[in-house]
């Protein structure tokens, strides 16, 4: 098979790039967390190319947003064609036709044979601020439980749920109060998720034997909000009981079950959404990212039942915008149309070579995830468990020195989040630079 590899023509970032990151100094805020010098000027499908002629295989699809592929050419045109009829008119007071069209298409693709509705919202960390809210206010008690190693957003209430670093809490003062978090997936005594075979889903029986029991009473607790797969966190999987424990655990005490699927939903990992592989029917689910394959837009699906708010209780003026949502139904088509078989399929594939990779280079000390959404964590010795963080920054500045886009996650993790559109061929590309990076690790 020929393999079309990325192509560096100048030292990176070259001149007109370093321009623009000059200027961007000047004027963008320093809150940004910039991995490496790229500068992107147009892409399609898993490809990119900067203002210097330089192309690059995207392996992080814009922090898994482009689910379908750099500006697919259905999603432009969806896009083009709505704005040439309806920019705007804010779906909190007025009614348009995308908006209800997705709305009921989320609705029937959700799990669970209930009738639902939708919130529509701009992004993740929305997403989760209104299932926050909502949650508050079916339940009418206050407090939360999330996990260690979770990433729900960065505003005061997605950020208070949020246990993933300390950088992003620092600075900020008091959040929202009644946040309890607890381990996930794992006994949270043990520092590292390499291995699950000692470990008895402590999570959930230190919820129910101890927590439930010595600080937070159950009747006082709204939801427990939770990733099918950590993506931050470092793309961390649960044991297979996991979820199953953990809904049976809420419904025992009448506690809503919010799954954020802002990351692992949208046919990611082989499903439309990642909590059909256990099999069970969350109370609310967050979406965003890529729900609209590069556009703006999240939205929060629950039963009818649970999204009891009154008008006025909750609203969003640009959440549902008609662009974003004629994108979003796009997207659907494609991810119907076959992107989710292939996000199965080809992840299979990946997954199978970086586990041969693990068995070539002792410094992967884990592979993990389903789908696209994958991951491996680096280590300095393989029996020891100790994290290489610093090895895991090189490897990503190395990859990107040749053409390789990548992403880091948790303390010593690589993300893999390519676009649903990726072929084996490329995958194949992409683990040949990566094999580079670590023959000189």
């Amino acid at each position: 098979m020929l393999i079309k590899r990325p192509r560096i023509k100048t030292p990176l970032p070259g001149p007109k790039a370093r321009r623009l990151i000059e200027s961007d100094k000047r004027f963008v805020s320093p809150s940004y967390t910039r991995s490496y010098p790229l500068v992107a000027e147009t892409a399609r499908g898993v490809w990119l190319r900067d203002p210097d002629g330089n192309t690059f295989l995207d392996f992080t699809a814009g922090i898994a947003v482009t689910n379908t592929g750099h500006c697919h050419p259905k999603i432009v045109k969806a896009i083009k064609r709505q704005s040439k009829k309806l920019l705007h008119m804010s779906g909190t007071d007025f009614y348009y036709e995308p908006q209800v069209e997705l709305a009921e298409r989320l609705s029937r693709l959700a799990p669970g044979n209930t009738e639902k509705k939708v919130f529509f919202c701009n992004s993740g960390t929305e997403s989760v601020e209104a299932a926050f809210k909502l949650a508050r206010y079916k339940t009418k008690r206050e407090k939360m439980i999330s996990f260690f190693g979770a990433f729900h957003g960065r505003t005061f209430g997605s950020l208070s749920l949020t246990g993933s670093k300390i950088k992003q809490r620092e600075n900020f003062g008091t959040l929202v109060p009644g946040v309890t978090h607890v381990g996930y997936g794992y006994c949270y005594r043990c520092p590292y998720h390499l291995h699950y075979s000692d470990c008895k889903i402590a999570c959930v029986s230190e919820i129910e034997e101890t927590i439930f029991h010595t600080t937070l009473p159950p009747d006082e607790v709204a939801a427990v909000i939770v990733e099918p797969i950590q993506g931050e966190g470092g793309v961390v999987e649960p044991p297979p009981e996991y979820f199953p424990m953990l809904r049976e655990l809420t419904k025992k005490h009448n506690i809503l079950l919010i799954v954020d699927e802002v990351q692992t939903g949208m046919g990611r990992t082989g499903k439309m959404f990642a909590v059909e592989h256990w099999g069970i029917e969350p109370d609310i689910i967050c979406l965003a990212k890529g729900i609209a394959s590069g556009l703006p837009l999240g939205a929060v699906i629950a039963p009818s039942d649970i999204m009891i708010w009154e008008p006025g209780s909750h609203a969003s003026t640009f959440g549902g915008n008609p662009v974003a949502c004629s994108a979003a139904l796009a997207t659907l088509d494609l991810l119907e149309g076959g992107l989710i078989e292939n996000a199965r399929v080809v992840g299979d594939y990946f997954k199978q070579k970086l586990l041969k990779l693990k068995e070539k280079y002792p410094v992967i000390g884990d592979v993990r995830g389903r789908g696209l959404l994958l991951g491996i964590e680096l280590v300095t010795h393989r029996e020891t468990k100790e994290r290489a963080v610093q090895l895991r920054n090189e490897i990503v500045q190395k990859a990107f020195q040749k053409g390789l886009l990548l992403l880091g996650c948790g303390e010593s993790s690589i993300r893999f989040t390519p676009a649903l559109v990726i072929n084996k061929g490329e995958v194949d590309a992409g683990l040949e630079i990566l094999e580079e990076c670590l023959q000189t690790a």
